[in-house]
């Protein structure tokens, strides 16, 4: 049986550090700072054909403005490369100063050194050890692209993926194994050959020169045990900035769930500078939403504060309708598609807390620990519904209006609060 008699000091729950090197991703005057003492970054990556300017500069654009901070662009062909500063530029006409990541397989050493135009607009390149070439051409091509990072001043990725694992390490270290007294099984070896693949990819960037600070690593990887594996072993041994990602997450509640799962557990250690969402759209589904996700992650964690957070009931034998869902919506979907506006007009906005509740059990409580909250009425209450603002209650609303006098008293509760901060300077 357990004492309780005396109360115990309860540890309260955060990511614990992990001090990284910090790059910093350039474009213009836009500094993106990955690593040290940043804020863990949300990056993203289009699925245009990058040969079609307009298009990926639409896009982009659009994941931009959903909250990504670097967006990645496939770089797979001479017409893509030759598309790449014309993007950059379009880009730059809209008033998008996004750094783009350009994705390089099989031909990145050859596409950044006949097209130094693409170089030159992109602000860092993703390089896969496991697509570079075979033997030594592998070391030769590896070394092109390394050297046009240090020629360009670009940060690097070293992004290995369990998909196109270099097959000649595999392979070696697989015939290693077979001589230990006590050898490892597959699962074990695989993990080993990703992390010396990108340590040893990364090693060897810096003797080529490059400062490391320039260098961002990632072992990309689709199981979730698999991922966190990995990644407590890759941040045990180097101190490089990590990106995080499941790479073929899978699409809808499946995707979302093993990023979320996976990435929390090791965010909450202190493992990761920059989050990638690796979200299969659905039919009609808008490709910013794996951004939504991560920014929700970062969120969730208290890492990062993104948008107003309303916390709504999910309804229960108690509720009388569906009115405090729809409420919930309403303000939900109206707050995130006010930021871009928001953020500059009312600073600090993001930290707003609306609860929208459904009937009196925990509807009056959670209102209080919001900034401003509802307690709709549920089955048998009074037909009234208490707002409370800053902890207190302060009217009580009545009638077919309710959703609309509510959405008013939160607008006016923004305004007050937020924008007194602009007028103040």
């Amino acid at each position: 049986m357990s004492d309780v008699s005396e109360p115990v000091f309860i540890e309260p729950a955060s990511p614990r550090p992990r001090k990284s090197r910090q790059a910093q991703v350039r474009w213009g005057s836009r500094i993106v700072t990955v690593g040290g003492d940043a804020p863990v970054r949300v990056q993203s990556m289009t699925n245009t054909d990058t040969v079609d300017v307009i298009e990926t500069a639409i896009q982009v654009k659009e994941l931009a403005q959903a909250g990504s901070e670097m967006v990645r662009i496939t770089v797979n062909t001479p017409e893509a490369a030759q598309a790449v500063p014309h993007i950059r530029e379009q880009l730059d006409r809209m008033g998008v100063d996004v750094p783009l990541v350009g994705d390089f397989h099989y031909n990145g050493h050859t596409l950044l050194s006949q097209y130094p135009e693409c170089a030159a607009a992109l602000s860092k390149y993703r390089i896969n050890p496991g697509n570079v070439g075979k033997g030594r051409k592998r070391d030769v091509q590896f070394a092109q692209m390394i050297e046009a990072a240090m020629r360009h001043d670009k940060v690097v990725r070293i992004g290995v993926n369990w998909g196109s694992l270099d097959q000649e390490l595999l392979a070696s270290m697989m015939d290693d194994n077979a001589k230990r007294a006590q050898p490892w099984n597959a699962q074990q070896v695989m993990y080993q050959a990703l992390v010396h693949s990108a340590l040893q990819s990364a090693a060897e960037a810096r003797s080529l020169g490059m400062d490391p600070d320039q260098i961002i690593i990632s072992c990309k990887v689709s199981g979730v045990q698999d991922l966190i594996s990995v990644y407590r072993a890759l941040a045990a041994r180097c101190d490089h900035a990590l990106h995080l990602g499941l790479t073929e997450a899978g699409m809808g509640t499946k995707g979302t769930v093993a990023s979320s799962t996976a990435l929390g557990v090791l965010l909450q250690e202190g493992i990761g500078d920059t989050i990638r969402v690796s979200l299969t759209p659905q039919p009609g589904e808008a490709r910013t939403q794996e951004v939504a996700v991560a920014l929700e992650i970062l969120q969730s964690l208290g890492l990062r504060t993104f948008n107003p957070s309303v916390t709504a009931c999910p309804g229960c034998g108690r509720t009388t309708s569906t009115t405090f869902q729809e409420l919930a919506k309403q303000i939900d979907d109206h707050l995130r598609r006010m930021m871009p506006v928001w953020k500059s007009r009312y600073p600090g906005v993001e930290t707003l807390r609306v609860a929208v509740m459904g009937c009196i059990v925990n509807g009056p409580g959670e209102s209080k620990h919001a900034d401003i909250g509802i307690s709709l009425p549920g089955t048998g209450e009074a037909p009234a519904a208490p707002v409370f603002i800053d902890g207190e209650k302060a009217m009580t609303l009545r009638g077919d209006g309710i959703a609309q006098e509510f959405h008013q008293i939160v607008e006016s509760y923004i305004e007050r609060r937020f924008g007194a901060a602009t007028s103040a300077h």
